[in-house]
């Protein structure tokens, strides 16, 4: 399937960005700015089940991940794709790097693998819980208290907008995990609960770069969006960072 995208700015390289679960493209507001007026086109899309995509109920990771491909192919074909994932969105990107081939792949707070078997009603009753705890905004500001304004009201659309059974339904299947290929980056936050040290010298032993920044929270742009920048002058063009561990 084809997934809908927010589309922007234009230069010789694409960033393609993929959101975390119950994000959307929307999620990455604060940097498709930044990105754009770095020379970039930034294409964000909305995973399945996600935004404005289309819900697929019997979805696994593979063919979210052939959407992802089938999408960036159909929006800039033959142009040279970096490609970030954050937490879900990297674990598709991470499905779908052999057939995206980008020249870059940027990892976010994310172990890579998928845990399968679950039941699917139950996986897709929490995931309702879930989503309904996220659709006000003033809630997800006494919870999150780095978000601004924009970001609560951004995430609550985003929550509204989720489809629990679409997202339950690639942890139905089997268990996957991946390593991203030599030269991939991988940015953390320090301490994560989905990046462990052990992931992390696992990742670093297949040759990603892994970063950490210290004290951010899982959505690593929101509470540190300096820190995080910085950590990727590749694609902001911000000095090196000096490597964390």
């Amino acid at each position: 399937m084809l997934l809908h995208a927010i589309d922007t700015g234009t230069g010789p390289r694409t960033v393609l960005l993929l959101h975390g679960m119950m994000g959307s493209s929307e999620s990455w507001w604060r940097l498709i700015p930044p990105l754009a007026a770095n020379g970039h086109r930034v294409i964000a899309l909305d995973l399945p089940g996600h935004g404005l995509s289309d819900r697929d109920p019997r979805l696994t990771i593979g063919q979210a991940a052939a959407s992802v491909v089938e999408t960036a192919q159909h929006l800039a074909p033959g142009r040279p794709l970096a490609a970030v994932g954050h937490s879900y969105g990297a674990t598709v990107l991470a499905a779908a790097a052999e057939m995206l081939q980008p020249d870059l792949s940027v990892y976010v707070d994310a172990a890579l693998s998928l845990t399968g078997g679950h039941d699917r009603a139950a996986l897709a009753a929490q995931y309702e819980r879930d989503r309904r705890t996220r659709l006000s905004p003033e809630e997800l500001l006494a919870s999150r208290p780095f978000y601004s304004a924009k970001d609560a009201e951004v995430e609550a659309r985003a929550a509204a907008l989720f489809d629990p059974a679409t997202t339950a339904s690639i942890s139905c299947d089997t268990d996957h995990s991946w390593l991203p290929d030599a030269g991939s980056i991988v940015v953390r936050a320090d301490p994560s609960a989905w990046v462990s040290d052990d992931d992390a010298r696992r990742l670093m032993a297949n040759g990603a770069d892994v970063r950490s920044i210290p004290g951010a929270a899982h959505t690593i742009w929101y509470s540190h969006f300096d820190e995080f920048t910085a950590a990727l002058p590749e694609l902001f063009g911000s000095p090196a960072p000096e490597k964390l561990s």
